[in-house]
């Protein structure tokens, strides 16, 4: 089981690794193929709060990362629920406020992991 969580964790933030990339170094190029919501010429002006957005996804993937490094089980379980808790709470909030299908490719993953932390 602990392994399936450290897969779980890893996953979760490489995915945050790639909206890092995404937001900060590809907004203007791949974005429009990614975000197909937004008009083409909303990237240029929107570069900037996309960069914003691409460094606390980055903040999010080093949390778990760090977590998964932590050799005292109780610390890298606190580290690694607080930070999954973080991408769980972002994932909704998007879902909410932007589109549905952001909890499901980011809140869900999170809470899954949440749950079988919680289990173990």
């Amino acid at each position: 089981m602990l392994i399936l969580i450290k897969c779980l964790i890893g996953f979760i933030a490489f995915l945050h690794l790639y909206f890092l990339y995404l937001e900060m170094f590809a907004w203007t190029t791949r974005g429009p193929k990614v975000f197909k919501s937004l008009t083409k010429e909303s990237f240029e002006s929107t570069k900037v709060m996309a960069g914003n957005q691409g460094l606390y996804n980055g903040f999010l993937a080093t949390g778990l990362i760090w977590s998964l490094f932590i050799s005292d089980m109780v610390w890298a379980k606190n580290v690694g629920t607080f930070f999954l808790i973080c991408v769980a709470v972002a994932g909704i909030y998007g879902a909410v406020t932007v589109t549905r299908r952001i909890f499901f490719i980011q809140a869900l993953p999170a809470i899954i992991a949440l749950i079988l932390i919680i289990t173990v």
